[in-house]
């Protein structure tokens, strides 16, 4: 089997006296997309940290193609709940920010702005933009650095929901295109589904109530998905069995 992009192994992750990881592994091969999911407070943001270079006081180890990582990395890009785009900085300013400041001049800025819609836009600062568009801008800033794979943290839980879903859409399209592996937490099932080739249930167990990874649902529903295809209805009923028994 071929080495996988990334491979974590974390033994402990501790707060002061509290335990928030244990004996956790997680793999994902090139290209893959991953959905993280569980209930709030089980580490699923400290997992991302870790993952992303940005915590490194953890017993365990990072590999990326086989190689330990020892911070971030700028072949992990990142995309957060919200956009944090600087707002004194123009749209193409923040995509090319990972570059450094006022970079936005840079031929790939012009590229990414016209994948995810947003080409008229790159004079633009973030306080002309809704709430979707600057989440565009985002995911092009969390690609500016050709990275072989996007962290995403509940990337489009601020948005509506008919904005959600195009979202969904192009990140799907371009991961395909970019060949961009992905994890992604969420807390929306429908999303895990809709989007993933793996999900994976994340619990807080044994009597500290760490952090594991406790189940893992393969998605072999082809894609283009439809979102009400009952295969998905039925994997997001073993999901919501899974965290029922978490609450009881």
């Amino acid at each position: 089997m071929n080495t996988p992009l990334l491979d974590l192994r974390v033994s402990g992750k501790h707060y002061d006296t509290r335990t928030v990881l244990e004996r956790l592994t997680l793999s994902i091969q090139s290209g893959e997309i991953v959905s993280l999911v569980g209930p709030s407070g089980c580490g699923k943001s400290t997992l991302l940290r870790i993952l992303a270079g940005l915590d490194r006081d953890f017993n365990g180890e990072t590999l990326l193609e086989g190689m330990p990582q020892q911070g971030p990395s700028s072949r992990i890009g990142v995309i957060f709940q919200e956009p944090r785009l600087l707002p004194w900085l123009s749209v193409a300013d923040n995509v090319a920010f990972p570059a450094g400041p006022r970079r936005g001049h840079d031929p790939r800025v012009r590229e990414l702005l016209a994948e995810v819609g947003l080409a008229e836009a790159r004079e633009y600062l973030p306080k002309q933009l809704s709430g979707g568009m600057a989440q565009r801008v985002a995911i092009a800033r969390g690609l500016f650095s050709k990275p072989d794979l996007l962290l995403l943290d509940e990337p489009f839980s601020a948005v509506d929901a008919m904005t959600r879903m195009r979202l969904q859409d192009l990140l799907l399209s371009l991961v395909r295109a970019h060949g961009t592996a992905a994890l992604l937490v969420t807390h929306d099932l429908d999303e895990a589904l809709y989007l993933s080739d793996r999900v994976l249930l994340m619990t807080p167990s044994g009597k500290s109530g760490a952090g594991r990874i406790a189940r893992e649902i393969k998605v072999s529903v082809e894609r283009p998905r439809d979102r009400r295809d009952v295969l998905l209805a039925s994997m997001r009923g073993e999901l919501l069995e899974g965290l029922g028994a978490i609450a009881a």
